[in-house]
């Protein structure tokens, strides 16, 4: 939203607009400051730039004018600003959900100042039922007098849901909510399931009816069908005589036909034979005549020379040459009519014939030259034999001549050739003549062949007419008789589905009476129940909502058998789905039928990947995949949203784009036809559907998504994750069962889909087949088959069931170690509730699994392979846990495994495991001995009210000198119990532990750990980092988790130079995150995936803002990535659960690895022995002495790191020891024994104890133990073999590597504070910290009773009212400082320290009671809330000092409780001293400020009377006698002071000296003390031990004074053993 825009609108065209906000939509905190800016004035600042203010003026002139203002800016503006103020209504809609809106509202007060609040609370139970039956009102498929129960039960599901919630929240900290759009949704689904149950019920009930129908009716239909056979059987008969007379008549005229073929063929053959020989003769004719061709041609050319012109020219010749004559003879004797030459045939005679030209020339053309006479040819043989006939000759004389001439000679050439043709013609004539005659004969028989034919077919086809009517006829009688036939085995075959079918419509009918209370039920199911586990689905179902139904005034009909599952889907779909990859068990199956029911868009949790795993098995290719965030993915969503596909957004965070927001809610707009996502609108296609996804394994979604959503928890189940890895264990341990397991699930899930796929198309084909279905044969056929697959397939569902019985027996041998796995997978799983670090996904734990059943070793017998599974996968499961776990919570999860492990082997009793987690306390009886404390005693009596106790009160106070020295031991827990208890289990044991020596059972659970599970599980050696690396791949990196004082990135480094990966060869990329390296860091991970490098990525937890960036690039590139490829991560663990920023998705996909100091002196001295080996031990050259002071060094290391968890006593602040710092001084240590004869012990000792170590220390009193545990350790005594390093643990002779080690293992004392020169009751207030920390962790591991707790205790605010108007109350006045200095009449150092101590009081008290009045007027609504008020408040319920109180008050460790009754007694003690201003007998020295100032007046007041130089002065302590009770004065010079506290050790009265402390007597009092001063010379040092006093147990920086007491004992001791004077405890 623009809001410069819309304020322009509003303001400029007047136009009223409202400004609608929801939560979603504050992407930013920071849109609210201008929406804050907004209410408060109308004004946003810097909305506008200046021009834009100037046209806003100007805009607003005339309007400002007509007002009858002057048009100034400011009136513009004004008028403007008033205006938007005015038409401008903001309406903000934020969800009440969590601390956001009080956040916001106090960082924005306009949202609570400047608006009229409207709180939309729950709707009540009345609201819900009307809301609810107006709805019903228009439902169909409803009785109405149900209709009112139905809102009720409606109304009661909501709250009772609501109710659960609460109780879910309380005990498994997960969030689900109902709106009342949940409850519209509700409604909504439940008319839309009646609706399409009540149809499909309907359908169902239809086609079971039709098929009875026709079942019915095929008997009668076989009556009629018998006697249309017997019509059918005559008229065949019949039609068979017709059809045999008529194939006697085709046979004869058959017989005709082929006897006159037989005469055509042979004549046929005649005329084929003469057709042959014309066809010679007239070949051989043209061919001769061929050859004359050519000579008539050349006659003819000659007479084509010849024309009127030169044949008159010819015959004008009087007396032509000889050879021209002999021409015209020639042709004369040539052309003589029927051979008469004419004698005379000279020129004369020749010119007569040639007279007339024309009738010659045509009488040459037309000349017979076929026939010439033979008298003709003889006379004209002369002329032709005279050489000079010659055309060419003669054509010298006469051109026509020549012509003739040639004529001549060719027309006689051509005669002579066709005189020999002539012969050949005729026999050709005759020949034809022949073959026509033959021709004519051979088309006479083919006339009547074709006659015969005729007639032949014409009685053909009415034998086929006859033949066809005979077929007809028959084909109709077996149909008839097969219809009969097959109506019989119909009838005797659907006999069963008669009866069968029969009953199901009955049942229907009582379905459809039930539907509307199933349905009601299954709705509530799907609409509300997909959130909660199994436990509380059960719960609301079967324990609350069911009961309901029962007692309603009109009952609801509902079906009382009625399994919720059945009515979403039935064995058909199920099987479908665990095909698809859907985990067989109950509550997945559930979740699939909601996933697939639900309308409203379905979103699953689902850590383990196996919901997601289901549904894209399931959608396939159909199924569009996307995140939001990632490229494209809008795009995505909107094409989906066109085609009506469906879209699955995975890896959902806990909050989502606001951009999805209408999307999320289905606001259509545009009559439902488009969704506007961002700025653009989509087409909407109803059929689109969306599923959301999350890994997060307890997301908090907010009440808006939760109504828009419906909530599907895929969490694996206990008995699920169990069947899988039983399957998983059986496929390695025996494949063949496992294949044949896998097999025949599959074919038995194919049959129930067979079987019902064949039920359904039987009652298809019935229903669908109209009329006389009998005639359909294919139906009947299809029915036949139908049914007889169904009978083969039951039959082998049944022997399939035979089978898998056996083989799930078999299979059972295996499942302890299937149970325990699962078992160990949650107790895993639940150590995200201890920290957020311990994060695990199902897929690792599997390959760790499966390793664990490779590595169990063989054994002969099945119950041992079992076992030994077991032992594997438990201790398997152990080591990849706790190399991931903070030193401190290592035992925490031993001690669950082992106490779940003894549930599930039902070891343990349930009863003796609440005892030990809670430790209940009888309060009303005191304790009857003295070795036990009230509370003991109490814990005592509650433990002997169990059976397993019995009468265990008695026998201590019987037996107690026994009882007193158990009790009393140093180590209790390796002692055995007196009399018959010593028999008890380990967990009964340790229940008694843990009622009479809390502080021992850390020591004690570790005992029984061991004795348990066995002593691996204990034994806390360092595991070896290339184990590590073997696991680790390209999709799993190795994450460190950092602690002080540790470099992990070493052994990377190490493993890099063994394998060839270092910064010099270019393939090791280190990358220290922070200052913008995040891009460096990326195309490091971009070009290492490419190579195959490796990548260090360090402090990761300085870039929350990239972590999710790193969580998509790690996902992407651990697919297709190179296989070397390797990714290392480091981050510090957040100081608290809340601060916790590193992604689930990086945590769960890597190798966690905690590389913190061990505990405990065993563990510890190992590891400083595992930084040197053999050859660090042989390099010396003084081997002896370098040995020596290397193994003390490793102890005084040892000592040094561990003795941190005493806490203060331990040292007064923490310091970063580390490895670097020993194997320092080792190289130090050898370069001086090199380079010195002699040891140098001091200079050895200054460099180590204050360089090496020292460097760490910044505590004068630190410094002074580190140097004293040196001078202890390092001295000449050590190589006589004198020196004892602890009590029982002498410095080792000259050893190997090894033996070194072993010999720890062998001498070492157990752990106890002996080692580090501590008394036992050093670690008794740790100890007994650590072990409630430890049992409080276990009890909220444990799982929680699902019933909210009763009782409507105090509401949180009225207990804060109470306890603010008690302070009020009892905090005093300040003290009035003019008035108290009116009375002193001399100012000593004294009435000094007491003014300042009144000053820094009245400070003080001022805070308190102007805070506690400001919360006051807080919670009556007077004041608006601030941070301060708001820390303030919870501060007083959870009994802590405020800070701000604290701040201007004394350091303290109480709780507010005692803090406040402390603070009174200080208030006293000064107003009793100002009273008259003299010093109390014994002075409270805890009860000031400054106990300093009090301790230099001391000092002051002796110099003043002495004239003593202060500077020169010290205080001397005696220790008294006696007890404050016991003085009435103050004395002379000095104080007596008392109220002090020794720790570590305890003054012995009667020798007045320091001594050892009593066992459990943690802080003993001291006497009286008297403290006066006197110069610093006079001061007796001898057998003193300089005690450091210290305001609070914390020490350090509340360091107040040090005095000189009196000690028997070496110093030395005592500054080991932290000895110190507490002013309180």
């Amino acid at each position: 939203m623009d809001l410069a825009s819309l304020c322009l609108k509003v303001g400029v065209k007047n136009l009223s607009t409202v400004f609608l906000m929801t939560d979603a939509q504050v992407a930013h905190e920071k849109f609210l400051v201008l929406i804050n800016d907004l209410l408060a004035s109308g004004e946003v600042p810097d909305l506008y730039s200046d021009d834009e203010v100037e046209n806003i003026i100007n805009n607003m002139r005339n309007e400002v004018k007509s007002q009858g203002l002057v048009d100034n800016r400011e009136n513009c503006w004004k008028f403007f600003i008033d205006r938007v103020r005015r038409q401008l209504k903001v309406t903000l809609c934020f969800s009440p959900v969590g601390n956001k809106l009080r956040v916001r509202s106090r960082k924005f007060p306009a949202i609570v100042n400047c608006m009229a609040i409207d709180w939309f609370h729950e709707w009540p139970q009345q609201a819900l039922e009307s809301v609810s039956l107006r709805f019903l009102q228009n439902t169909e498929n409803i009785e109405p007098t149900v209709k009112q129960s139905i809102s009720k039960f409606m109304a009661f599901v909501h709250t009772s849901v609501n109710q659960t919630s609460q109780s879910y929240l309380n005990n498994e900290q997960r969030h689900n909510y109902t709106t009342p759009k949940s409850f519209l949704e509700f409604i909504r689904l439940y008319q839309s399931l009646l609706r399409r149950n009540g149809k499909e019920l309907k359908s169902k009930m239809e086609r079971l009816e039709n098929g009875l129908l026709k079942l019915h009716s095929t008997s009668a239909q076989v009556d009629d069908l018998k006697a249309k056979l017997a019509i059918q059987e005559v008229e065949l008969k019949q039609k068979n005589e017709d059809a045999d007379k008529l194939i006697q008549e085709v046979g004869i005229e058959t017989d005709k036909v082929s006897r006159e073929k037989a005469l055509a063929d042979k004549e046929e053959q005649k005329v084929a034979l003469i057709m042959l020989e014309v066809e010679q003769k007239q070949k051989d004719c043209e061919e001769d005549l061929a050859k004359a061709e050519p000579a008539l041609t050349a006659a003819q050319a000659a007479l084509n020379t010849l024309n009127k012109t030169n044949l008159t020219e010819l015959k004008s010749f009087g007396s032509p040459p000889q050879a021209v004559s002999n021409v015209s003879a020639a042709v004369m004797a040539l052309m003589a009519p029927e051979g008469k030459v004419p004698k005379d045939r000279s020129w004369k005679a020749a010119k007569v014939a040639m007279a007339r030209v024309d009738a010659f020339l045509d009488s040459l053309i037309n000349f017979d030259k076929e026939n010439i006479h033979k008298n003709c040819l003889k006379a004209i043989r002369p002329y032709l034999q005279d050489p000079e006939f010659n055309p060419e000759f003669v054509a010298t004389k006469s051109y026509a001549a020549a012509g003739l001439c040639s004529w001549v000679i060719n027309i006689v050439k051509f005669y002579e050739v066709f005189c020999d043709v002539e012969p050949k013609r005729q026999a050709l004539s005759r020949a034809t003549l022949d073959l026509t005659a033959a021709q004519e004969k051979l088309a006479a028989i083919k006339a009547k062949i074709s006659h015969l034919n005729d007639n032949l077919a014409k009685l053909t086809a009415k034998f086929e007419k006859a033949t066809a009517d005979k077929l007809k006829c028959q084909q109709e009688a077996e149909v008839t008789a097969g219809t009969i036939s097959l109506a019989n085995r119909l009838v005797g075959g659907l006999a069963s589905e008669n009866v069968r079918w029969a009953e199901a419509i009955q049942n229907f009918k009582q379905q459809e009476r039930k539907l509307c209370g199933d349905i009601l039920l299954t709705t509530a199911f799907i609409s509300y129940l997909g959130f909660f586990t199994k436990k509380y689905r059960q719960s609301l179902v079967d324990g609350t909502w069911r009961p309901y139904l029962s007692q309603l005034q009109v009952p609801i009909p509902v079906t009382p058998s009625l399994d919720l599952l059945r009515m979403l889907t039935d064995d058909a779909d199920l099987a479908a789905w665990q095909n698809e990859g859907l985990p067989a068990d109950r509550m997945s199956a559930e979740n699939a039928a909601i996933l697939v029911n639900c309308e409203r868009w379905p979103l699953m949790v689902d850590p383990q990947l196996q919901g997601i795993k289901w549904v894209k098995n399931k959608y396939g290719e159909n199924l569009w995949v996307t995140q939001t965030g990632q490229k494209g993915y809008l795009q995505t969503i909107e094409r989906a949203l066109e085609a009506g596909d469906m879209v699955l957004i995975e890896n959902l965070e806990e909050s989502i784009d606001p951009i999805l927001g209408p999307l999320l809610g289905r606001e259509v707009i545009k009559k439902g036809r488009f969704i506007k996502i961002g700025d653009k609108e989509c087409e909407y296609n109803p059929k689109f559907r969306l599923i959301l996804h999350t890994k997060l394994a307890n997301p908090h979604y907010q009440p808006e998504l939760q109504a828009q959503a419906t909530l599907i928890n895929f969490t694996v189940t206990r008995d699920g994750l169990e069947d899988q890895l039983l399957a998983s264990v059986v496929s390695m341990e025996r494949p063949d069962l496992e294949q044949l397991k896998s097999e025949l699930t599959k074919q038995q899930n194919g049959f129930k889909i067979t079987l019902k796929t064949l039920e359904d198309n039987l009652l298809s084909h019935l229903s669908s087949a109209s009329g006389n279905f009998l005639g359909d044969m294919a139906l009947v056929e299809n029915l036949e088959v139908t049914k007889q697959t169904a009978a083969e397939v039951e039959k082998k569902f049944q022997e399939a069931n035979v089978t898998e019985a056996k083989i799930n027996e078999a299979r059972e041998h295996y499942r302890p170690a299937a149970a325990r796995a699962s078992l160990l997978y949650f107790i895993m799983n639940d150590l995200s509730k201890i920290h957020p670090m311990y994060q695990f996904s199902l897929k690792a734990f599997s390959t760790v699994f499966q390793k664990a059943v490779q590595k169990a070793g063989p054994a002969e017998s099945l119950q041992e392979r079992v076992t030994n599974l077991i032992d594997s996968i438990t201790f398997s499961m152990y080591q990849y846990t706790i190399r991931g776990l903070f030193e401190c919570d290592k035992l925490t999860y031993l001690a669950q495994l082992t106490f779940q492990v003894l549930l599930l082997n039902q070891e343990a009793g349930a009863a003796e495991l609440d005892f030990l987690l809670r430790a209940p306390v009888q309060t009303s009886s005191p304790s009857p001995v003295d070795f036990l404390s009230h509370q003991a005693w109490g814990a005592i009596k509650a433990l002997s009210s169990m059976e397993e106790f019995y009468n265990l009160d008695r026998d201590i106070e019987g037996s107690a000198k026994s009882w007193k020295k158990f009790v009393e031991s140093e180590c209790p827990e390796k002692e055995k119990l007196p009399q018959e208890w010593k028999n008890k289990t380990a967990l009964q044991r340790l229940c008694m532990m843990r009622a009479m020596r809390p502080d021992r059972l850390t020591y004690a659970t570790r005992h029984f750990v061991e004795e348990t599970l066995g002593s691996k599980y204990v034994v806390g050696r360092a595991l070896d980092f290339a184990a590590f690396f073997e696991e680790s791949g390209p999709a799993t990196p190795i994450f460190f988790i950092l602690s002080p004082g540790v470099d992990p990135l070493k052994d990377v480094e190490n493993q890099g130079k063994k394998l060839g990966y270092t910064f010099n060869n270019r393939n090791f990329h280190n990358v220290s995150l922070g200052q913008g390296q995040e891009v460096v860091a990326e195309a490091a991970l971009n070009l290492a995936a490419q190579k195959g490098h490796w990548v260090i990525l360090q402090n990761i937890h300085l870039v929350a803002k990239w972590l999710s960036t790193l969580e998509k690039k790690l996902e992407e590139l651990s697919e297709n990535s190179h296989p070397e490829f390797r990714v290392f991560i480091s981050a510090e663990p957040a100081p608290s659960p809340e601060g916790h920023i590193i992604p689930q998705g990086i945590l769960e996909n890597s190798i966690k690895i905690t590389n913190e100091p061990p505990t405990g002196m065993h563990a510890n001295l190992h590891k400083a022995l595992d930084n040197f080996t053999q050859d660090t031990l042989e390099m010396c050259s003084r081997e002896t002495e370098f040995k020596s002071i290397l193994f003390a060094l490793c102890y005084f290391h040892a000592v040094v790191g561990e003795r941190r968890k005493f806490g203060p006593q331990g040292w007064n602040r923490p310091y970063p020891f580390n490895t670097g710092d020993l194997t320092i001084s080792v190289n130090v240590l050898y370069n001086f024994l090199e380079a010195n004869t002699k040891v140098p012990y001091d200079d050895l000792r200054y460099l180590f104890g204050e360089i090496m170590y020292g460097g760490h220390i910044t505590d004068d009193w630190d410094r002074r133990l580190c140097r004293t545990y040196l001078e202890e350790f390092i001295k000449p005594e050590m190589l006589e073999g004198e020196l004892s390093l602890a009590p029982g643990f002498p410095l080792p002779g000259n050893m190997d590597y090894n033996g070194y080690h072993q010999y720890i293992d062998t001498k070492l004392p157990p752990e106890s504070p002996y080692l580090y020169g501590l008394h036992p009751n050093t670690e008794i207030g740790f100890l007994t910290q650590s072990s409630e920390k430890l049992f409080r962790t276990v009890l909220e591991l444990q799982p929680r009773d699902s019933h909210t707790r009763d009782g409507a205790g105090a509401t949180r605010e009225e207990k804060v009212k109470a306890l603010l108007e008690e302070i009020l109350e009892r905090v005093t006045d300040e003290f009035n400082l003019p008035e108290l200095m009116t009375k002193v009449e001399e100012c000593t150092p004294y009435t000094a320290v007491v003014f300042q101590e009144c000053e820094r009081m009245n400070v003080l008290t001022r805070e308190i009671q102007r805070s506690l009045r400001e919360l006051h007027l807080g919670l009556k609504g007077e004041l608006t809330m601030t941070g301060d008020m708001e820390n303030l408040q919870n501060n007083l319920y959870l009994d802590a000092v405020p800070e701000p109180w604290a701040r201007r008050a004394y350091p303290s460790t109480a709780g507010l409780a005692n803090w406040f009754l402390d603070l009174l007694s200080r208030i006293k003690q000064l107003e009793a001293w100002t009273g008259d201003f003299t010093m109390p007998s014994t002075v409270w020295l805890t009860g000031f400020f400054n106990p300093q100032s009090f301790l230099t007046a001391i000092m002051q007041s002796m110099a003043r009377k002495n004239e003593w130089p202060l500077d020169q002065m010290a205080l001397q302590c005696d220790v008294t006698k006696k007890n404050r009770e016991e003085f009435r004065s103050p004395p002379r010079e000095g104080a007596y002071v008392h109220g002090l506290f020794m720790e570590g050790a305890r003054w012995d009265a009667q020798a007045g000296v320091i001594t050892e402390a009593k066992l459990k007597d943690l802080t003993p009092p001291m006497p009286v003390m008297f403290i006066k001063a006197l110069p610093a010379e006079k001061q007796d040092c001898c057998s003193v031990y300089p005690c450091p006093m210290y305001k609070t147990g914390q020490r350090g920086p509340t360091y107040v004074w040090t005095f000189n007491l009196k000690t028997k004992e070496n110093p030395s001791k005592w500054v080991l053993a932290g000895v110190a004077l507490l002013l309180q405890i």
